[in-house]
């Protein structure tokens, strides 16, 4: 290997390990969190207890392709932006 090339892989390696870095660091992590959150969202049924974005507890009464009904208090039911539901909230063991 000539002198000039030698000098031009010694200069591109610490651009080519940020790479790896922000591969492993940034962009692997948040796109499992995409593919987890598609999942949640995708699989939502009637009757599943879930928690909104906003901090809002309650149970899922009606779905639609953008749209979920949850039932908040008695006889108080909120349609929610489907993309509104942040996670669904653990089921209590009896």
């Amino acid at each position: 290997m000539t002198p000039e090339i030698m000098q031009a892989i010694q200069a591109s390696w610490p651009i080519v390990l940020m790479g790896v870095i922000f591969y492993f660091l940034l962009y692997r992590p948040q796109k499992k969190e995409q593919q987890r959150r598609k999942e949640l969202l995708d699989n939502l049924k009637k009757g599943a207890r879930v928690v909104t974005i906003g901090g809002i507890y309650g149970t899922i009464t009606a779905l639609s392709e953008k749209t979920v009904t949850i039932k908040i208090a008695d006889k108080v039911e909120v349609e929610i932006a489907r993309t509104a539901v942040g996670q669904l909230q653990s089921q209590p063991k009896e």
